[in-house]
Order: structure tokens, then sequence, then C-alpha cells
């Protein structure tokens, strides 16, 4: 079993930075963070495998850079130019399916219990 627990949720202003924290208790193949907007599906941010490789939504593209600490076994998710769309709970994952970098939910095992981020205009 593997717990993640994430941090770095906050309110920030259209425009503005933040950076998610995701501490998990041991490795796995792959990560990734996902996010759910309330009235809305779980749609997955980005994720990366246990190479360095990394795969996005396009919606993040440019703007999200999904990255970790190996020998911290922490994964962050550096959030730039945010938009009030992108506020939602984000949520981390992981998996062992490899050497796929999935972005579908369906296809993670262990998940952590979220972080609110709050992007006001």
């Amino acid at each position: 079993q593997v717990q993640l627990v994430e941090s770095g949720g906050s309110s920030v202003q259209a425009g503005g930075s933040l950076k998610l924290s995701c501490a998990a208790s041991a490795d796995t193949f792959c990560m990734g963070w996902f996010r759910q907007a309330p009235g809305k599906e779980r749609e997955g941010v980005a994720a990366i495998d246990s190479f360095g490789n990394t795969r996005y939504a396009d919606s993040v593209k440019g703007r999200f850079t999904i990255s970790q600490d190996n020998a911290k076994n922490t994964l962050y998710l550096q959030m730039n130019s945010l938009k009030p769309e992108d506020t939602a709970m984000y949520y981390c994952a992981a998996t062992n399916i490899w050497p796929l970098i999935p972005l579908s939910q369906g296809q993670y095992n262990y998940w952590g219990q979220g972080t609110q981020v709050t992007v006001f205009s």
C-alpha cells in the first residue's frame, strides 16, 4: 500500500503561481496529478514515470510542470499563469503501470486526499 499526502494548495490571483507537493511512502513506476472541479469529472493533469518522462493535458501544457525528487519520494506540480478555470481539488496518484504514462484515473491504484487550489480573477 502506498500512502500519498498532498500539500501546497491555496487561493491565488489569476496569473499567479503555486507549487503543489505530494509525499509518497514508497516508490512506484508512475505518478500523476489529477483535478476535479465541482460538478465535473476528475481529469488527468500531468504524469511522470520513474525515468522522468512526462505527459500533460492540453489545457495545462506550457503552464504546468511536473517533476519529482526520487531521493525524497516527492512529486511536485509547478503551476504558472493560473486561470480561474484551474480552480479544483488537486489529487496526487500513483501506479505501477509502465511504460505507459497514463492520464486516465482508472489506471491509478493509489490516491491522496487532495489539496484545494482556488484561482480568483
